[in-house]
């Protein structure tokens, strides 16, 4: 354990020497008026668990400019599986996690990818205990990831993200194409995917709403039809919030 701390500190300093030389070779142009913090919240459900995440980003440089950028998450949630080592017992699992995640975006004109390289904590309980498990228990690790927003017309958009722990190995993934409507919002299909280690993994196929606006909120909300890896299928729900400072 304190190897893998070791490790996960050296590499949050690594990325965060590396964002910073690269922002002090280009400094950020701190435009008057211009957005700096992002936070946010989701939350998603279906019948067999659900999950919540909530945090904030920090740009410097604007949340529209290139430069360094750093991000705090944490969440949790419930989820269950069957465990052939307990008799194909029905297993709850229980996640907490936090991450620490300096990062760079990048901006060429209406394509925006942010990279992502920190700290990852989780904390996993399982009832009944279960010995086959890849994760139980409080683990420390590092974790990567990218968000990327592509514009390539007035009235489409590409959204896609993930992110990838060493705990585990632990992942998370989606892909949205949307058309606007009415000038307000954009919809379309989105394709996601989710894993904790070998405990539990998911994939989904949906349809999404992203980026409503009310006031200084921002909406985005997504249903389909999930299935999990013990062959469990239904609907999903989700919802997420975002607002700029």
């Amino acid at each position: 354990m304190l190897g893998m701390r070791i490790a996960a500190l050296g590499a949050w300093v690594a990325a965060f020497l590396l964002v910073a030389r690269e922002a002090w070779a280009d400094p950020p142009d701190p435009s008057a008026g211009q957005a700096r913090w992002l936070l946010f919240s989701s939350t998603d459900v279906w019948h067999e668990g659900g999950f919540a995440h909530g945090g904030v980003l920090w740009a410097p440089s604007g949340l529209d400019q290139q430069g360094l950028v750093f991000k705090l998450q944490a969440g949790g949630g419930l989820y269950h599986y069957t465990s052939g080592a307990l008799g194909n017992a029905d297993v709850r699992g229980e996640l907490i996690s936090a991450a620490i995640l300096p990062g760079y975006r990048f901006v060429r004109d209406k394509l925006i990818v942010t990279f992502f390289l920190g700290y990852d904590y989780q904390h996993h309980k399982l009832t009944p205990d279960d010995p086959s498990a890849s994760l139980r228990g409080a683990y420390n690790g590092v974790r990567t990831g990218f968000e990327l927003w592509y514009e390539p017309s007035p009235l489409t958009m590409v959204a896609a993200d993930a992110q990838v722990s060493s705990i585990g190995p632990s992942y998370n993934a989606r892909l949205a194409v949307g058309l606007r409507l009415f000038d307000a919002f954009y919809t379309g299909p989105e394709i996601q995917g989710f894993a904790a280690g070998d405990n539990y993994q998911q994939a989904r196929v949906g349809w999404h709403l992203t980026g409503l606006r009310t006031g200084t909120i921002e909406w985005t909300t997504g249903a389909g039809w999930a299935i999990d890896s013990d062959h469990r299928s239904g609907v999903y729900g989700k919802l997420g919030l975002y607002t700029r400072h």
